[in-house]
């Protein structure tokens, strides 16, 4: 179907249901139907809803599919029907719904997608509480959980989405109307899921849902049409972040200007420079964007050279209605100077509104820049020597030659010394080279001759031109160096979050491995981080030798808000040093806390599973032991009953009940505290050589009438095993009575055995529905059923009460496919030694079983 067109997607989206999303599917249908379109409905669910069933009228419908599942059978969309018919829309009810086990596609939103593929236009609907993004936030609200969910980015793929809406008060009239359950399921559903709250708490995640899905095509849209004005359709505020100590302030500011409108967003930036270089302090900006997670904000990082220009286009880009900036950190004559960002950015928004906020640093100014060279100290020291070497050594040369040389060859060759001192020291050397060599031409070579006066102005000219032209190039040589030099470091501290970044990601210990990155990295003896306990200090980790025992006492310490503190012993660092030593305490105290978290759900996971457990049994055992202790007492009480005249059969068969419900109360609690003695290693176990013909026959008899047909394949030959002859038998009877459950008609469960190297394995074979590879682990967890939910059959002990007692006789249990389908249990068992003697067998006594072999309670 490669040159078919993808059909088109049309859903109707609704908050509850009853709100009438397929009567508008249909609807729609019939709509198309009139204007000559090919209409088919691929299936439709009306739940017996009169009006719904009539819009089905005159629509040509796909007849179903049967599907049998469990000995259930089912209907479902025939979607090779569908396929085959070919038309050019079909509706296509529930897309959340899942489809019988067995079929082509586990949900039908994956049969839509097939026929979307076809070309064939679908008409769908959707609840909201089955959106994945939201099941969650419904379960919440309204306390039932949706276990069918379709993938958000499907319904977003659609070309058209349609809010059927209605108002709590109108859809709760409907269904007190009858009009959507039954009479009978009326009131109990307007007590619990349709409760005016939660259908107003719904309304509003469906139309937020909504919303967002039209954002995203207005998005599409103006940049399709290349639309770079902003429409204001929803507030957006934007707060620009410098690093600086206003930050936050600028970030509530921001929140509390978004809190004013429902619905608005709140969007952090922070501009780079596009080479890399920032003055930003990225402690503070990680805090920052910390805080701004908090707020529900969202952070962002852009880079551009303009700052204004940049912060506008971020903002256009966002469709942002509002710009929130600081007040100018700088001083009177710098913005006489230079308007700064504020005002920039101001008259070039346009219709976004910009708000300037003012904070603690407004108007502080910016202290003057020391005058640092970008070059090392050896570079300068040997331009100076070259200086003082060259400049004499030029004179004395160009005095000696003096003749036909006029003094613009003699400035030339002053200015090579200059310009070669200037690429190799600086400024500082280069300043001092000119304005020697412009003394020793006015001194030597300007007219008149051997005086510190220039009669002739082009010379005066000249010699000016020569300083100013050393002074520039040795301006942009240590210009170029310190950047260079910046970009280096910025470089290296890029490498060394990178490197710290990715030893946690791999798995490393996230504290020790930053306190050890920021050792190594900075050439440190050790590093400590430190916690404030009440008025002193206590080490949390401490890496490398001797470390310091108070954050003052280390060569350098960073504190971490008001409780941290990360010291590093070693050497002096310098204050460039300190900004990304800042971003390491950092994010040592997340790292601290995050290991803090994990302990505490480490401490709490035992309770947890406890508390999961003691959950499982009390929900499992509650139906067992209400069922017999209730067939008991009804038996008994008849017995007792003075105004009841009873034969002798029926005391006999209430005496028969009784027994039997006492029976099954007995080996539901043996199974429990089996279970609880095998958990807490205090079952004992007492093993002897026996051969498995005495063991099994026992176990069928356990079973009763249905096991006698059960075929025996057991070898003659076949050695005795090592085990204790009670507790196999309660393996046995638990897998042979699991068998039984699930072996189809006309086809009883098979036991053999066979002997591999010293150990014997015995199976039981049944062609029942099987377990899926992937849940063959679970069947061995207590109180676990698998999905099934028949509680009259035992609280799911069974199977791991087997692979528990198997092991303790140094055995193992372990499903296995039986050819054909269905499920083998093998039970592998170690072979006994030789055979005693007759007298030493006859002097043996041996021990009784703990406890009657009880028929297995639980579902493989």
């Amino acid at each position: 179907m490669g040159g078919v067109p993808r059909g088109t997607l049309r859903i109707y989206l609704g908050a509850a249901p009853g709100v009438g999303k397929t009567y508008a599917a249909l609807d729609e249908a019939r709509r198309r139907r009139d204007r000559g379109t090919d209409v088919v409905v691929g299936l439709v669910e009306t739940h017996g809803r009169r009006r719904t069933a009539a819009m089905l009228d005159g629509l040509e419908v796909v007849p179903r599919r049967f599907a049998e599942h469990r000995g259930v059978t089912f209907t479902e969309m025939d979607l090779d029907a569908v396929l085959a018919r070919r038309p050019a829309v079909a509706v296509v009810d529930e897309l959340a719904h899942t489809n019988v086990p067995g079929s082509r596609h586990d949900k039908r939103w994956q049969d839509v997608q097939e026929l979307l593929a076809a070309g064939i236009d679908v008409i769908s609907t959707v609840n909201v509480q089955h959106l994945e993004s939201l099941n969650d936030v419904v379960e919440t609200i309204t306390g039932v959980a949706q276990r069918e969910t379709v993938p958000d980015a499907v319904v977003r793929e659609a070309s058209q989405v349609e809010l059927v809406d209605m108002a709590p008060e109108a859809l709760r009239r409907r269904m007190a109307h009858g009009n959507v359950y039954a009479p009978d399921k009326v009131d109990a559903a307007l007590a619990n899921y349709f409760r005016p709250g939660n259908l107003t708490a719904l309304r509003e995640l469906a139309l937020l849902w909504l919303a967002g899905k039209v954002d995203d095509q207005l998005d599409r849209y103006r940049a399709e049409h290349r639309i770079g004005g902003t429409w204001e359709t929803r507030e957006r505020v934007v707060v620009a972040l410098t690093g600086g100590p206003e930050g936050e302030t600028l970030i509530r500011r921001a929140a509390r200007i978004a809190s004013r409108t429902k619905g608005a967003e709140l969007l952090a930036v922070h501009v780079a420079r596009s080479d890399g270089l920032t003055g930003a302090d990225p402690a503070a900006l990680a805090g920052q964007r910390g805080l701004v997670d908090s707020l529900g904000g969202s952070f962002h990082q852009v880079i551009g050279d303009d700052v204004p220009t940049a912060l506008l286009d971020f903002a256009r880009a966002e469709n942002a209605t509002q710009l929130v900036l600081g007040a100018s950190r700088r001083g009177r004559l710098a913005r006489v100077l230079s308007p700064g960002i504020g005002v920039t950015t101001t008259n070039l928004s346009g219709p976004i509104d910009v708000h300037m906020v003012t904070h603690a640093e407004a108007g502080t100014g910016w202290r003057l820049p020391r005058v640092r060279s970008g070059l090392a100290p050896r570079r300068r020291i040997i331009a100076t020597l070259l200086t003082l070497a060259l400049v004499p050594a030029l004179t004395a040369v160009l005095v000696q030659a003096r003749g036909p040389a006029n003094l613009s060859i003699e400035i030339l060759g002053y200015l090579i010394i200059v310009v070669t001192v200037a690429l190799i020291g600086g400024f500082w050397p280069a300043l001092l080279c000119a304005l020697g060599s412009g003394l020793l031409l006015n001194y030597y070579f300007t007219p008149p001759l051997h005086h510190w006066s220039v009669a002739a102005g082009d010379n005066a000219f000249a010699l000016a031109g020569f300083v100013l032209v050393g002074t520039m190039v040795s301006r942009v040589v240590d210009l170029s160096a310190r950047r260079y030099g910046q970009a280096v470091r910025a470089s290296a501290e890029a490498a060394t979050l990178s490197v710290l970044a990715g030893s946690v990601l791999r798995g490393e210990d996230a504290l020790p491995a930053l306190l050890d990155r920021a050792r190594e990295t900075f050439a440190m003896t050790s590093a400590t981080l430190f916690e404030r306990d009440g008025d002193g200090w206590r080490a949390v980790l401490s890496v490398g030798p001797d470390p310091c025992a108070r954050p003052e006492d280390g060569a350098v310490d960073v504190p971490v808000g008001d409780t941290l503190a990360l010291a590093l012993t070693g050497r002096p660092l310098p204050a460039a040093d300190r900004r990304i030593l800042a971003a390491f305490a950092a994010q040592a105290a997340v790292a601290l806390e995050q290991r803090r978290l994990a302990e505490a759900a480490a401490r709490a996971a035992p309770i947890a599973q406890a508390d999961r457990v003691r959950a499982a049994l009390l929900a499992a055992v509650s139906h067992d032991l209400r069922t017999p202790l209730a067939a008991a007492k009804a038996a008994v009480t008849g017995l007792r009953s003075a105004d009841a005249v009873l034969s002798q059969d029926e005391q006999g068969e209430l005496l028969a009940t009784a027994e039997e419900s006492l029976d099954r109360l007995t080996r539901l609690v043996e199974n429990l505290l089996d279970m609880s003695r095998l958990q807490a290693g205090a079952l004992s176990v007492f093993p002897r050589p026996i051969g498995l013909d005495d063991v099994v026959p026992h176990a069928l008899d356990e079973l009763g009438p249905p096991a006698r047909r059960i075929p025996i394949r057991i070898p003659d030959d076949l050695p005795t095993i090592d085990a204790d002859p009670a507790l196999l038998e309660r393996v046995l009877v638990n897998l042979v009575g699991n068998a039984l459950r699930h072996a189809p008609a006309g086809h009883p469960p098979v036991i053999t055995a066979s002997s591999l190297a010293d150990r014997v394995e015995l199976r039981v074979v049944d062609h029942g529905p099987g377990i899926p590879a992937a849940h063959r682990d679970q069947v061995f967890q207590p109180f676990q059923r698998l999905g099934d939910r028949d509680n009259t059959i035992g609280v799911g002990l069974g199977l791991a009460l087997s692979r528990g007692l198997t092991e303790a006789m140094n055995g193992t249990l372990t499903p296995e496919d039986t050819p054909g389908g269905g499920l083998t249990m093998v039970v592998s068992l170690p072979a006994a030694e030789p055979p005693p003697s007759l007298a030493a067998l006859d002097e043996a006594e041996p021990r009784p079983p703990l406890h009657p072999p009880t028929p297995v309670d639980d579902l493989a």
